[in-house]
C-alpha cells in the first residue's frame, strides 16, 4: 500500500535535507511544504510575523490534497513543520491509514545554531522560540534525534519503516487469524503472536504465516519480548484471547515490555465491568486500554466485522485507521466501526448485541418448529424462510435457510444434530446486567433459559414419556401468520435490547448514540438486518422505538397474528417461549394500571415495606396494619 511520509519539526531541524535524502533512498517523489505556501504567508514570515492558524489552514489543505493525489500513483515524502496535532489531522485527513510521521527533534540551542548558519531562508531565527512554544509533540511519530548524522538518520528511518510493524495481534485462534489476514489484505504491516506450548502449540504463528500469501510481509512470533519490540511506538496490540483471567495474565506478561502511551485493545467478549477495572489499572502504568466488541464470526473477521471500541477517545484516534479500514461498510460506504463511548461501553453494547442475537436465533428456531409441526420438511422450511427475505431479511434468516437446505447423504444434516444448545456466557451477562439495571429484558432471559432447558436432554426424555402431549397436527395457521408473529416478536426484541443500552447509558453517563450503534450493526455483525437499517433512522428521532408511529402501526398490525400463533401453539403443546413472551411483554408495558398494587400490599402486609397511594400526590410512604 502506498504511503505518504511526513517529515516534521520546527524550522531549522533539517527537514528538507532529510526529506530529500529519504526520498532519494526510497526512490519516491519529494515535496517541500514551504514551496506550497501562498505569497501572503511568505511575505508575513519575511517581515518577522508568525503565521496564525487561519494563515496555515489553506496551506495545510493544499498539502493534504497533494498527498491524496500522489498516493494514487506512488508513495512520497512531504516536508512540513506540522507543529500542532490539529495541523497533522488536516494533513492526514481521509488518509490516516496511509500516513507515516517522522519527527526530527532537537534542543532549542541546537536548532538556533543551525538557523544562524543558514542563508536565503525566509524564517528569521527570532521566530524559532514561537515554534518551540507551538510544538505539540506527536505520540504517533517516529522520533529522530537530529544530533546524529544525516546518513544515520536515514538509516534509522528506513529501518523503522521497513522492519517495524504498525499493528500487533496477540492470539491466533479462529477470530485472531481472520483479523490478521484482514489487516494484511488491507496493506498493513503486522506482527502476529501465539504462545508456545511444547507438543501442543508449536510454531503456530510461523506456520500460519506460511499458509497464506497475504501474510508474506507479516512478522510471526512466539516470544513476547520480540513481538513487542517489533512494533512501532506507540504500540498498538490487539488481544484476541479467551475472556476472563486469561486477559489479565496476558496483560501482566506484556507490561514489562511496554512503554508509556502504548495501546492495548481487548477484542474478546470480556465483561464490561472487568474492562473498566483493567482500564483503571493500566492508567496507573501509563498504558491505554480500549475495550472493543467485535462481531461477525470467522467470515466477518476476515471480510469485515462490526467493531465497537470504547475507552480514551484520543487513544482511539491512534487505532481508528486500522479498525475502521478492516471493518465492514454500511450502505453508504461508511465503516461499521465507531467510537462508542467511555471505558466498558463498547463491551457492554457487544454483550447486548449477543443478547439480542440469542433471541433472534430462538425466534427462528421456534418458527422452524411450528413449520415442522405443520408438516413441512427441511426443504419446505427453507423455501418458506427464503420467501420471507423480501420483508424480513436478516443475516440469521439467511443462514437458517441455508442450514435447512444442507444434506448429509439422503437426510438433512439439521436432523442429526443433538438438541443441546451451548452458550459462552454473554446471554447470561446480559440477563444479569438487565436485573442489575432494573430493565425488563424478558425476551433475552427467555432465550437464555430456553438454552438451559435444552441442556437437560436426559431429563427431557424421561419427562416426555411421563407427560402426554397434544396432537400438533391440529395447528390452524398459515405461513403468513407465522411470518407476522415473527416480525412482531423481532420488534419487541429490538425494543428491549436498545432499551437496555439506553438505560445503561443514562445511569453510567456514557452518552451513547443509539442511531450510530444501530448503523454499525447494519453490516458485518450477526444481527444485521433490514429492520436494523430502519432503526438507524428511527433512533434519530427517539430513544424508544415503540413511540415511533410507523412501528406502532406495524406492531398493531402484526399482533393479532402473533396472538393466534402463540394460542395455537399453547393449545397444541408446541413450545414457543420467546414468541409468547413478546406478547406478554407488550401487554405488560402497555397496561396503564397493573397488578403491582397487589404486590405492594402483600409486601407491606408481611414485611411493612410500605406503599404509595394514588390519592396522595405527595409521594409519601404509607403503612397499614392489615390485621
Amino acid at each position: 500500500m502506498n504511503k505518504v511520509i511526513f517529515v516534521m519539526g520546527v524550522s531549522g531541524c533539517g527537514k528538507s535535507t532529510i526529506g530529500k535524502l529519504l526520498a532519494r533512498e526510497l526512490d519516491i517523489p519529494f515535496f517541500d511544504g514551504d514551496d506550497f505556501h501562498p505569497e501572503s504567508n511568505i511575505k508575513k514570515m519575511s517581515n518577522g510575523q508568525a503565521l496564525n492558524d487561519e494563515d496555515r489552514q489553506g496551506w495545510l489543505q493544499t498539502l493534504n490534497n497533494l498527498a491524496i493525489k500522489q498516493l494514487t500513483k506512488n508513495s512520497c515524502v512531504i516536508v512540513c513543520s506540522a507543529l500542532k496535532q490539529k495541523y497533522r489531522e488536516t494533513l492526514s485527513h481521509t488518509i490516516k491509514e496511509k500516513t507515516k510521521w517522522v519527527h526530527l527533534s532537537g534542543s532549542f540551542e541546537q536548532v538556533l545554531k543551525r538557523l544562524n548558519n543558514r542563508e536565503g531562508h525566509f524564517m528569521p531565527a527570532e521566530l524559532l522560540k514561537s515554534q518551540f512554544e507551538t510544538l505539540e509533540t506527536p505520540d504517533e511519530a517516529m522520533k529522530i534525534d537530529i544530533k546524529i548524522t544525516p546518513e544515520n538518520i536515514i538509516k534509522k528511518i528506513k529501518q523503522e519503516l521497513m522492519k517495524t510493524s504498525e499493528f500487533g495481534l496477540f492470539g491466533l485462534g479462529v477470530m485472531g487469524k481472520s483479523l490478521c489476514r484482514n489487516l494484511a489484505n488491507n496493506g498493513f504491516k503486522i506482527s502476529m503472536f501465539n504462545r508456545h506450548v511444547n507438543d501442543v502449540e508449536v510454531d503456530v504463528a510461523k506456520n500460519f504465516k506460511a499458509e497464506y500469501p497475504e501474510l508474506a510481509q507479516a512478522e510471526a512470533y512466539d516470544d513476547i519480548a520480540a513481538f513487542v519490540n517489533s512494533l512501532q511506538q506507540p504500540r498498538r496490540i490487539m488481544l484476541m484471547v479467551n475472556a476472563g483471567k486469561t486477559i489479565d495474565y496476558v496483560i501482566e506478561d506484556l507490561l514489562p515490555h511496554l512503554s508509556k502511551n502504548d495501546i492495548i485493545i481487548d477484542g474478546g467478549n470480556s465483561n464490561y465491568k472487568k474492562t473498566k477495572q483493567r482500564n483503571e489499572y493500566l492508567k496507573t502504568k501509563g498504558i491505554h486500554f480500549i475495550g472493543t466488541g467485535v462481531s461477525g464470526g470467522e467470515e466477518g473477521a476476515l471480510k469485515g466485522p462490526s467493531i465497537m471500541p470504547s475507552g480514551d477517545k484520543e487513544a482511539y484516534k491512534k487505532i481508528a485507521p486500522f479498525l475502521e479500514t478492516i471493518s465492514a461498510k454500511d450502505k453508504n460506504g461508511l465503516p461499521c466501526c465507531t467510537y462508542v463511548g467511555p471505558e466498558g461501553s463498547g463491551q457492554f453494547i457487544k454483550m447486548v448485541h449477543n443478547g439480542v442475537e440469542y433471541v433472534e436465533m430462538q425466534l427462528l428456531a421456534e418458527v422452524a418448529t411450528i413449520l415442522e409441526s405443520l408438516g413441512q420438511n427441511p426443504d419446505a422450511i427453507a423455501n418458506t424462510l427464503n420467501n420471507w427475505k423480501a420483508t424480513a431479511d436478516s443475516y440469521l434468516l439467511e443462514i437458517t435457510t441455508a442450514i435447512f437446505q444442507k444434506k448429509e447423504g439422503d437426510d438433512w444434516l439439521v436432523n442429526k444434530i443433538l438438541d443441546k444448545a451451548g452458550n459462552k456466557g454473554t446471554g447470561n451477562w446480559t440477563t444479569i446486567a438487565s436485573a442489575e439495571l432494573g430493565v425488563p429484558s424478558t425476551l433475552i432471559a427467555s432465550a437464555l433459559f430456553s438454552r438451559y432447558i435444552s441442556f437437560y436432554k436426559e431429563e427431557r426424555l424421561q419427562l416426555n414419556k411421563l407427560f402426554e402431549k397434544g396432537n400438533t397436527s391440529q395447528l390452524n395457521l398459515t405461513t403468513n401468520e407465522i411470518l407476522e408473529a415473527y416480525q412482531f416478536a423481532r420488534i419487541i426484541n429490538h425494543y428491549q435490547g436498545f432499551k437496555l443500552i439506553a438505560e445503561a447509558s443514562n445511569k453510567m453517563d456514557w452518552d451513547l448514540n443509539l442511531s450510530e450503534i444501530a448503523r454499525i450493526w447494519t453490516n458485518g455483525c450477526i444481527i444485521r438486518s433490514t429492520l436494523m437499517e430502519e432503526l438507524v433512522v428511527v433512533f434519530k428521532q427517539t430513544s424508544n422505538i415503540l413511540t415511533n408511529t410507523e412501528l406502532i402501526n406495524t406492531v398493531i398490525k402484526y399482533k393479532p397474528a402473533a396472538k393466534k400463533v402463540v394460542s395455537q401453539c399453547i393449545l397444541n403443546d408446541v413450545a414457543t417461549p420467546a414468541l409468547a413472551e413478546a406478547i406478554q411483554f407488550l401487554n405488560g408495558i402497555t397496561t396503564a394500571y397493573t397488578s403491582a398494587n397487589i404486590i405492594q400490599a402483600q409486601r407491606d402486609y408481611f414485611g411493612a415495606h410500605t406503599y404509595q397511594r394514588l390519592d396522595d400526590a405527595s409521594g409519601k410512604s404509607h403503612h397499614t396494619n392489615w390485621n
